[in-house]
């Protein structure tokens, strides 16, 4: 298999298979009915790996990662599932930090044409079910799947794990989830399967309520993540990594008890070795020092909010690179802009970007200083070019503002 056979059987998988992140909505499609006929076309992989469910609005891929990192500090082959990638589809499924085997990946594409007429997978399906045989294949010790959306009808929900966790609720994909913080919690905790300890580090006492009450149901243990006292910290940066490692902390406490061994140098160890263990990147990630360049993934309200929270605390002139993607309302996000700083509108290359042309009627009533561009990439060369000494550069708004920047920068530096 040559790169160039492996990048055009991504591609065709690409425009083969709906793709929410890609198309929206319309390419959601809710339910496991689908996932259960590939998981049995495909043996049921899943249910021959132990595996950890990690769901919830914000942050489920920074606790998973870092959960990774300190289960390999403990000598574990573990098996890593998130979504979206960045750069290349191979980040989606990791095993000890290493990206999928790309002859794994073409050859699984090959599989596709074989399924039955009656399986018509989303892209987000296949991928799932491409993970689970991946971690069965190199025979993981545990396998830590993040939630794709939501969470009750998550392809991921067919899994029976060790144990879950919900991050936390915030409202995000109100139009397919629900328009209430109370209902979309109700799809994050249908994650809760009957006697499976279930973790909490949401400090909403609504929120709270529905997963103690769905635990109640299922006959599973709760644990309150937001009760525990730490001064433990992790490399991934960012002050809302804080609560983060209390979820990941009590996970460790829990695995503990299912017989899992983690000393306490393990887990301070791999909270701080995170991005070396695990290659994560993308949360409050600082590309360079100088000029001071971070960028970060958060792109709902809330994951928009403490990013804004953590630039504020920078005393320094900031030049700040922002896309959305169309179901984005900006009406909401321009408020929480730093009114000195001096702003770089850009589109996403995906389908689904919003170019900020459509919005540019809001940024008028606005009193920012702003430029558009049609590309993240030009943005970014325009904040370069005014970045004085001294200043800083922030990339956000998207996971596809911030793959687009990565995938033209990362490798050149």
């Amino acid at each position: 298999m040559t790169s160039l056979e492996y990048q055009k059987a991504v591609d065709w998988l690409f425009v083969q298979i709906p793709n929410y992140q890609r198309d929206g909505s319309s390419a959601y499609k809710p339910g496991l009915d689908n996932i259960k006929k590939l998981c049995t076309f495909f043996g049921n992989p899943q249910d021959k790996i132990r595996t950890i469910h990690i769901g919830g609005t914000n942050g489920k891929g920074s606790t998973s990662n870092m959960l990774a990192s300190v289960l390999q500090e403990s000598g574990y082959k573990i098996g890593l599932y998130n979504s979206p990638h960045l750069i290349d589809f191979t980040e989606r499924i990791k095993i000890d930090g290493q990206n999928c085997n790309k002859e794994f990946v073409y050859n699984f594409i090959q599989k596709l044409k074989q399924l039955p007429e009656d399986i018509l997978p989303s892209f987000f399906e296949f991928t799932t079910i491409m993970a689970f045989e991946y971690f069965y294949q190199q025979k993981v010790d545990l396998a830590i799947i993040e939630v794709g959306l939501g969470g009750r009808l998550d392809s991921t929900n067919i899994i029976k794990p060790l144990i879950s966790a919900i991050t936390n609720v915030q409202l995000d994909h109100q139009n397919i989830l629900g328009d209430t913080i109370e209902r979309i919690a109700r799809e994050k905790a249908g994650i809760i399967k009957e006697n499976t300890t279930i973790i909490s580090g949401d400090e909403n006492p609504s929120v709270k309520e529905i997963i103690i009450n769905k635990a109640k149901e299922t006959h599973s243990p709760f644990i309150d993540a937001t009760k525990i006292e730490t001064i433990l910290e992790s490399d991934l940066k960012g002050n809302y990594q804080k609560k983060n490692i209390r979820v990941v902390l009590a996970l460790v406490d829990e695995l503990r008890e299912q017989g899992i061994n983690i000393s306490d140098e393990n887990v301070k160890s791999g909270l701080l070795n995170v991005h070396h263990n695990t290659n994560f990147i993308g949360r409050w990630f600082e590309f360079s020092k100088e000029p001071l360049t971070i960028c970060d993934t958060g792109h709902n309200q809330a994951g928009l909010e403490e990013v804004f929270n953590q630039l504020n605390t920078y005393l320094q002139q900031k030049h700040i690179v922002l896309g959305f993607v169309n179901d984005k309302k900006i009406d909401e996000v321009i408020p929480m802009l730093p009114s000195e700083a001096e702003f770089y509108f850009v589109k996403p290359s995906i389908n689904r970007g919003r170019h900020p042309d459509d919005y540019e009627y809001l940024l008028k009533k606005s009193e920012l200083n702003y430029k558009i561009f049609d590309s993240v990439q030009k943005g970014y060369l325009s904040a370069k070019q005014n970045c004085k000494k001294g200043e800083m550069i922030f990339i956000g708004g998207s996971n596809f503002v911030v793959g687009d920047f990565l995938e033209k920068n990362l490798l050149m530096t």
